[in-house]
């Protein structure tokens, strides 16, 4: 995944206090009863700030609904200075592979547009993955694109609240920004469906079908099998996604996996974790790589002092998870 093109230029951003605190979104989270599934840590230590280093894997052979909700940190009141660039020290991504695409340059096109709403499709020079994965919204089917945006009205113009890559599953989301200041940072990316690995892991996907009015997006797995993941909700707190699956992930394969990375507590996007045990009346809370794994209903993935490396990004809950219908 093109980590470049995720990020903006740096800037001087001063936000207003929300009045949003952690402890609202755990508490928000925790009124989600639901299965618990195995959460299992396969994090691992680097020192480039540019490789997802940070991985969760939700695994459960019951789970067909769940939630993601993307909440601003803690400390977003008080950030005065906030970090967008790419941090490419102790970083050498020269194996990776790229495929050139069709078009040769980065094309930017307008899939849908109305005044609340608006989706856009990226095509790159290269990509990692080949892009064997359509798009479709409504008659118009796309191919070739390598990242898709939504983005949604604010004052004075509009801001990306998602992102998804078909070619490879990974996803980002972030809430609108505190009244009165710039748009936050993304940070952690995330993964919905049978999640294999190859090369690193990856959710692949034959087809995007984007309804805009529905504010779905409907994933057809190349294993088989479907999930729509509806953008329930967007403001200035907090974006959520309901995801439902058509069945079950079977296999021992996740059905969700949280990417992230950790360098040192002050060069992060996620620092730590605090999980909701199976019957448990409390939450429990340990730094990201300590983390020994959980049987959980309920998961906070974030930061509770400021980090250097997208200062503004936003925790990310997993909760809801059920057997559906």
């Amino acid at each position: 995944m093109p980590c470049w093109m995720l990020r903006r230029g740096a800037s001087l951003v001063v936000l207003a206090s929300t009045g949003w605190l952690l402890g609202a979104a755990i508490a928000d989270a925790a009124t989600l009863d639901g299965l618990a599934v195995e959460v299992v840590n396969q994090s691992e230590q680097v020192l480039c700030a540019e490789k997802d280093n940070v991985t969760l894997a939700f695994k459960s052979e019951l789970v067909k609904n769940f939630r993601i909700e993307a909440a601003h940190p803690a400390y977003i009141g008080t950030l005065q200075r906030d970090s967008f660039e790419a941090d490419w020290t102790a970083c050498d991504l020269k194996s990776d592979p790229a495929y050139k695409s069709e078009v040769g340059v980065t094309t930017r096109r307008t899939l849908y547009e109305e005044p609340a709403l608006w989706i856009v499709g990226w095509t790159f020079p290269t990509y990692w993955r080949l892009a064997t994965a359509i798009v479709r919204i409504g008659d118009r089917v796309e191919k070739g694109l390598h990242m898709l945006q939504i983005w949604t009205i604010r004052p004075m113009g509009g801001e990306e609240v998602l992102i998804l890559y078909p070619q490879d599953g990974y996803w980002r989301i972030r809430p609108k920004a505190p009244q009165g200041a710039a748009p936050t940072a993304f940070g952690s990316s995330f993964l919905v469906g049978p999640i294999e690995v190859d090369g690193r892991p990856i959710v692949k996907i034959s087809e995007v079908a984007i309804d805009p009015k529905a504010q779905t997006l409907t994933l057809t797995f190349a294993r088989g099998g479907s999930a729509v993941v509806k953008l329930a909700s967007v403001d200035q707190n907090k974006t959520v996604v309901d995801v439902a699956m058509s069945a079950p992930v079977a296999g021992g394969l996740p059905f969700a996996m949280l990417r992230s990375m950790y360098v040192t507590e002050a060069n992060n996007d996620v620092a730590r974790v605090a999980v909701r045990d199976a019957g448990a009346a409390g939450w429990r809370e340990d730094g990201i790589m300590a983390f020994k794994g959980a049987k959980a209903t309920n998961v906070w993935a974030g930061r509770s002092t400021i980090s250097r490396h997208n200062s503004s990004s936003p925790d990310m809950v997993f909760s809801g998870f059920s057997a559906g219908k």
